[in-house]
């Protein structure tokens, strides 16, 4: 393997998930020299809705429409929760830096007063959401009003059945039907995968037209339209406007399952961004080596298309993910993090993993695996003193959270991010 050397940084991010983006913005918007390593991130993978805090406690599925007293409600049940080490302004200028970021790259997220909303999901299910993109805002108007709506769908799309929804919302919203119509410019004999192709395809003014024509008929009494989510990759909002000015009523789009058209345009919008910004990017990257030099800072080798770069950084902010990020490893006997073998908050065996009942509401004990952390969001070693000086971690790697069930991925990763930057500034002072 060639060796190069990639120089030096004052913050280097491990991660190219939400957390590992938002680390490398708020590192960037300080002024400071970042470079940013990893793999593939899951933001591809998300629906691209912003949640906060939608579930507390889990075992009683309770939902809040206010986030923020659910948030104080979650900080005295569970106090060692990531949440607990952020205050409510902390966690709102730390969204709103990451909302105007977007908003530059021209990926406009709106929510409603600080409170939480609605939004229809691919299976007919209702998600609540803090911030949804511009795109699927009429979405959120329309159900929340329960007009009479459309919602269209395509032949050949397997991951997306507008009947489906129709049918499970029947009883709740009344006046919402279904229709399928043939993608535009497809022959309608294949399966179609949601992805950056389709969205490519919805950018041709033709295949627009073609849609217009075959929706038409289809309007009646509906007064808002809804699509999957495959309305270009950077040109949504322009495409929306175009196409709802044709047909005179208010048109959202749905959230898909992975990959969905959302979370990669959202992943589109943050590398762009961060790039321009000067952080360094090492995509498809995986680090080696990471270990502390004699003056605090870190000297860490990174493998990448089969070359080794060599980085020195003054700080190390590790936003690895959990299981699926290669964050944390399972092994037979224990669940540990692979990179540095710090110390994981974890059932005391591996038949405490999981409970007997697969679907306990309580959710399983794995789920909030991970690092705990001191106040600076620095992880701990085994005395329960920070491992390392200047090394911090973010995001679902960090233990005593089930982001999953409680509905807070975004607002976890954005905010533990925005906590473990601080902490950087503190101990660089």
């Amino acid at each position: 393997m060639r060796r190069s050397e990639t120089g030096y940084c004052d913050v280097l991010v491990i991660g190219m998930g939400m957390a590992g983006m938002a680390s490398a913005l708020f590192a960037a918007n300080r002024g400071l020299k970042v470079v940013q390593a990893g793999l593939a991130g899951e933001i591809p993978f998300s629906s691209g809705l912003m949640d906060l805090l939608g579930v507390h406690p889990v075992e009683n599925s309770r939902t809040w429409e206010d986030p923020w007293a659910g948030m104080e409600s979650l900080r005295k049940d569970i106090p060692n929760h990531p949440y607990g080490l952020l205050s409510r302004t902390e966690i709102e200028s730390a969204l709103a830096d990451v909302f105007s970021f977007l908003d530059e790259q021209g990926l406009l997220y709106i929510k409603e007063h600080e409170q939480n909303v609605e939004m229809i999901m691919p299976t007919g299910m209702i998600k609540q959401t803090y911030a949804v993109p511009s795109s699927m805002w009429n979405g959120v108007r329309a159900l929340k009003a329960k007009t009479p709506c459309l919602l269209v769908d395509f032949h050949g799309i397997t991951e997306f059945s507008a009947r489906q929804m129709a049918e499970v919302m029947q009883e709740t919203w009344p006046g919402l039907r279904s229709a399928r119509i043939p993608f535009p410019g497809k022959n309608n004999q294949g399966v179609l995968v949601t992805g950056e192709i389709l969205a490519a395809d919805m950018e041709s003014r033709r295949n627009r037209k073609e849609l217009l024509n075959a929706v038409r008929p289809l309007i009646q009494d509906a007064r808002f339209l809804g699509f999957p989510a495959v309305f270009g990759m950077r040109r949504t909002a322009e495409i929306l406007a175009e196409l709802e000015q044709e047909i005179g009523i208010p048109i959202f789009e749905i959230p898909t399952f992975p990959v969905s058209i959302p979370g990669l345009r959202l992943n589109d919008a943050f590398a762009r961004g961060l790039s321009r910004k000067g952080v360094r990017r090492l995509t498809q990257s995986r680090v080696l080596c990471l270990q502390q030099e004699e003056e605090r800072g870190f000297l860490l080798r990174i493998g990448r298309d089969g070359r080794e770069c060599v980085a020195r950084a003054e700080g190390v902010i590790l936003a690895t993910g959990r299981f699926w990020g290669r964050g944390l490893v399972a092994d037979r006997d224990r669940i540990r993090e692979p990179l540095l073998d710090l110390p994981v908050h974890q059932p005391d065996g591996r038949e405490h993993w999981h409970r007997n009942d697969f679907l306990d509401l309580r959710g399983h004990p794995v789920n909030r695996a991970g690092l705990e952390i001191d106040g600076l969001f620095r992880p701990l070693d085994r005395t329960g003193g920070p491992a390392f000086d200047r090394l911090f971690a973010a995001g679902s790697i960090l233990a005593h959270q089930d982001w999953m069930r409680m509905k807070c991925g975004s607002g976890l990763a954005i905010g533990s991010a925005y906590g473990a930057v601080k902490g950087f500034l503190r101990t660089a002072k």
